[in-house]
């Protein structure tokens, strides 16, 4: 199988968005094997994180693979004004593969057509988080049976939420009706509006977030507001406390209700939401580690079928 970067969502095909969870299930049951015996995996986190990079880590480790890279710009060479093609060309002197955070929007896409390696995205800017997506998608299919026909509810920051725009563009195959809840400094861009437009996605928007609108939800996916996207702080402070999910607005909500967070977790899900039984988020970070394990065989070229034998 061809290597391929793996850098937008948007370029997925339905097929492959169910190839890749039909190979995370394979992960799910077996997690530990050491398929990539030999390979190195490089990763190079121009921005700060926690979650994606010790997922991809752990999700490299658990496939045998050996981890090189940097969690912190100023301690390479890019401080010193070294570009990102070059940074990318040499690390690929030293990796089969590059795990790419950058605070750019197309920072990963441009690494892709200057490495001679593959690149996976783990995320660049407001722009989208695609393997994020991907273990949502999978979350959301353990959870409820099926990605076709749901309610997703989509709150909080929906203009610098990477998450989120990345979640609604991989939906557009399996026919969902969103509701975008946030508040007018923070509501959905009018690009991926026009985008639901496009691609006949069904979505209501909404400035309330209360027991009643949320009723209906199948999956209720919640967002940090994010200080470090924001130029002017006093705007920061007055949209911090937008929207808060406590336990007894899920006292009504269907049955199969799961709660979503990318994490991390600040103030907008309280902690005694925790114990209740429809949040999902600590399940779904550990899902996350599966769907790497797929992403980087995948874009290593190994298939489906190499993963079952």
């Amino acid at each position: 199988m061809k290597k391929e970067s793996f850098v937008s969502i948007a370029e997925l095909s339905k097929d492959k968005i169910l190839y890749l969870l039909e190979m995370s299930k394979e992960f799910e049951k077996t997690p530990n094997r050491k398929i990539l015996d030999g390979k190195i995996v490089a990763t190079l986190f121009f921005e700060p994180s926690t979650r994606t990079r010790l997922s991809f880590e752990t999700a490299a480790n658990r496939l045998g693979a050996r981890v090189i890279g940097f969690t912190d710009p100023k301690a390479t060479s890019s401080s010193k004004g070294e570009t990102l093609k070059d940074t990318v060309l040499m690390v690929s002197n030293y990796a089969d593969i590059i795990v790419m955070r950058h605070y750019l929007e197309g920072a990963p896409k441009y690494a892709s057509e200057k490495a001679p390696v593959p690149i996976i995205n783990a995320g660049d800017g407001a722009n989208q988080h695609p393997s994020q997506t991907m273990l949502d998608l999978y979350s959301i299919q353990k959870t409820q049976g099926t990605l076709e026909n749901l309610n997703i509810f989509l709150v909080g920051d929906l203009k610098y939420g990477r998450t989120v725009h990345s979640l609604l563009m991989a939906m557009r195959h399996f026919n969902p009706t969103f509701h975008f809840i946030a508040p007018d400094e923070l509501k959905m861009p009018e690009e991926y509006k026009l985008y639901c437009k496009k691609n006949n996605i069904r979505y209501v928007e909404h400035t309330e977030f209360t027991d009643q609108i949320i009723a209906d939800a199948d999956i209720l996916y919640m967002t940090r507001i994010q200080k470090e996207r924001f130029t002017d702080l006093m705007e920061y402070e007055h949209v911090k406390n937008s929207y808060v999910l406590r336990n007894a607005m899920l006292a009504n909500t269907r049955s199969n209700l799961r709660v979503l967070h990318p994490l991390p977790r600040v103030n907008e899900i309280d902690h005694d939401v925790d114990n209740n039984p429809k949040a999902y988020y600590f399940q779904q970070a550990l899902n996350g580690v599966y769907v790497r394990q797929a992403i980087i065989c995948d874009t290593l070229g190994l298939s489906l079928e190499t993963i079952k034998d």
